[in-house]
């Protein structure tokens, strides 16, 4: 079984930045998941669960953006390391949330979704906190 472990989360000032990362471990075959998607979630208090970003682990790592991620979040991979990063600037206080690492097969061959339904493998998350 596949484990991903967050970190990188805190306290941050509006108009500050993060890097969240994401490590992958416990990848018995690792051409299993040379095709599978990494989404960064998020998922504030009495929200529903919101995708954020995407990347396609194979290749060149096509990336995916949630319309409402676009221009401040920005998802990378270091795949020798088994790492997914976050990076997210400009913050506000509705960044503030829980954010999630996940992992899964897209349904369809190298195009990822922002429905987290297509994750199967979850971290247990890093909490950021955006003070105003």
């Amino acid at each position: 079984q596949m484990r991903l472990a967050e970190s990188g989360g805190g306290l941050v000032q509006a108009g500050g930045s993060l890097r969240l990362s994401c490590v992958l471990s416990n990848v018995v075959s690792k051409s299993s998941y040379d095709t599978y998607c990494m989404g960064w979630f998020r998922q504030a208090p009495g929200e529903e669960r919101e995708g954020i970003a995407a990347i396609y682990r194979f290749a060149t790592g096509r990336t995916f953006y949630a319309d409402s991620a676009k221009g401040r979040f920005t998802i990378s991979q270091d795949l020798p390391e088994n790492t997914v990063y976050l990076q997210v600037n400009s913050m506000k206080p509705e960044d503030t949330a829980m954010y999630y690492c996940a992992a899964g097969r897209p349904p369809v061959y190298g195009t990822c979704t922002m429905d987290y339904r297509d994750f199967t493998s979850w971290g247990q998350g890093t909490q950021v906190n955006v003070s105003s």
